[in-house]
């Protein structure tokens, strides 16, 4: 079974030697990345693949709806781990125009556990329902609240202990909110960028 992906496999590992024949002992030897990518699910967005980095150079969280929730055990051991032990000098929230996640947090149906997975989502969209009832068209009121999702996880990356105990030690961090096009390929930064903890304080209006 799965034939073709263990043929596929062998292929991508030929290739990678024959380009770089030290490419897997030196992944072996050390994994030293100085990214933390927190993004979404959803297949048709490959982390290392849209910004052009080879496996070792990008550590990544996804969930459904590029999620950062304090109480989630997951997210929180993988960003303690890169802040404490990997050291990254850069967390990217990034969601993504289209995320069937955010849609589905808003449309009213009902879907079981997700469904309070997705909550965050909701509130996020109360709290800015004036904003996101002004916009006319379906298509850019989700396309902004996948803008106001990410803005909202950037707030909890950087409110979190293990990211402001970095700060106080003098480690340097920053968190960025990022939003990728599904019809262009592109990457738009939200310039929510957070760098100390005085920071903090200036996305909660946005």
């Amino acid at each position: 079974m799965l034939d073709h992906l263990k043929a596929n496999n062998r292929a991508w590992a030929a290739r990678k030697v024959a380009t770089d024949a030290d490419f897997f002992r030196r992944l072996e030897r050390q994994q030293a990345p100085e990214y933390l990518w927190i993004g979404c699910s959803d297949s048709r967005v490959p982390a290392n693949e849209i910004v052009d980095l080879d496996p070792g150079e990008l550590f990544v969280h996804r969930n459904v709806a590029n999620l950062a929730p304090p109480q989630d055990a997951n997210y929180l051991s993988v960003l303690q781990f890169a802040v404490d032990v990997l050291k990254v000098k850069h967390v990217m929230v990034v969601g993504h125009y289209g995320c069937g996640g955010v849609r589905a947090a808003v449309d009213g149906q009902r879907r079981g556990l997700v469904d309070h997975w997705l909550h965050p989502i909701r509130e996020v969209a109360h709290d800015h329902r004036h904003e996101l009832e002004a916009i006319v068209e379906d298509r850019a009121r989700l396309d902004r609240l996948c803008e106001l999702n990410v803005i909202r996880q950037v707030r909890n990356v950087a409110s979190d202990v293990f990211v402001q105990d970095a700060w106080a030690r003098g480690q340097s961090l920053n968190i960025h909110g990022w939003v990728y096009s599904l019809a262009n390929g592109l990457i738009t930064d939200l310039n929510v960028t957070v760098k100390t903890l005085g920071e903090v304080d200036r996305l909660q209006d946005r």
